[in-house]
């Protein structure tokens, strides 16, 4: 995967591409997007909780593949309040700790979800020969 941050544009607000170029011949694996449920379906009461348990679910999902985060090459994200945005970070951050070239990433401010207890949602792309 090449990382695309042109210098003629803004550098990236945090850790994070403006795109990813993917080779060809690449396999690709797209999530359905991930809540903060865990496997006994209850769900933790913090952003930053529910946003690691979105991150343990798509690592699950990637393995499956034979993937891992490294091979993220898109994180979509949405939260439910400005507030939630700090504790997503931190969850984001510390899943790509140990990736050394960071995917492009979005997130986006939603008015909610299927739940009210639903405070962040998490997909991803990811790609890998």
């Amino acid at each position: 995967m090449r990382p695309l941050t042109p210098t003629s544009i803004r550098a990236p607000f945090a850790r994070y591409a403006h795109g990813i170029e993917v080779p060809a011949g690449a396999r690709l694996v797209v999530t359905s997007g991930q809540l903060g449920v865990r496997p006994d379906d209850t769900v933790a009461k913090t952003a930053a909780e529910q946003a690691t348990q979105c991150f343990a679910n798509i690592t699950a999902i990637l393995a499956e593949a034979g993937m891992a985060p490294a091979d993220t090459i898109r994180i979509n994200a949405f939260v439910t309040d400005r507030a939630h945005m700090a504790g997503y970070m931190q969850a984001r951050d510390a899943w790509l700790a140990e990736v050394a070239q960071p995917p492009a990433s979005t997130l986006v401010i939603v008015s909610g979800f299927t739940r009210p207890e639903f405070l962040v949602e998490v997909e991803v792309t990811a790609a890998a020969p």
